[in-house]
């Protein structure tokens, strides 16, 4: 099962001025990030990988420091990336409750038009078939 965790707020990105990939969750982020282990309480995680992006590593850290996990930066998870290159990397994980946070863009195109994909925001996804089978309310 793969739980697919849209980053938290981070305010606009052209208010930043600098390296996107950098930008910070803001008040509304961290809020968020706080709430996810508890959103996730009643999935037995084993891994939760990430995107390089400052604002994912900080919206999965609450969730590896509550469940004593090593967070994985994966480049596959990066915004912009190939969703082939994602599909391959989350359908190598069949058999484990993964948390995998990443950007809007390779949400929208995993979850399909027509569905939300907020920030904040979990869908768990079957794994076989990486059909999205829950969305768990956005935080």
């Amino acid at each position: 099962m793969i739980l697919l965790v849209r980053h938290g707020h981070a305010g606009k990105r052209g208010k930043f001025g600098g390296d996107d990939s950098l930008r910070p969750l803001d008040g509304r982020g961290r809020k968020q990030a706080a709430a996810l282990p508890d959103l996730l309480a009643a999935y037995p995680v084993a891994r939760v990988l990430t995107s390089r992006y400052t604002r994912c590593i900080q919206t999965v850290e609450p969730l590896a420091l509550r469940l004593g996990v090593e967070m994985e930066q994966r480049p596959e998870l990066g915004e912009g990336t190939p969703v082939a290159e994602v599909r391959e990397l989350l359908t190598s994980l069949e058999g484990q409750t993964v948390a995998a946070c990443t950007h809007g863009d390779i949400i929208a195109e995993l979850i399909g038009p027509g569905r939300e994909a907020r920030k904040g925001s979990v869908w768990v996804l079957d794994g076989a078939g990486l059909d999205p089978v829950q969305y768990l309310r956005g935080l």
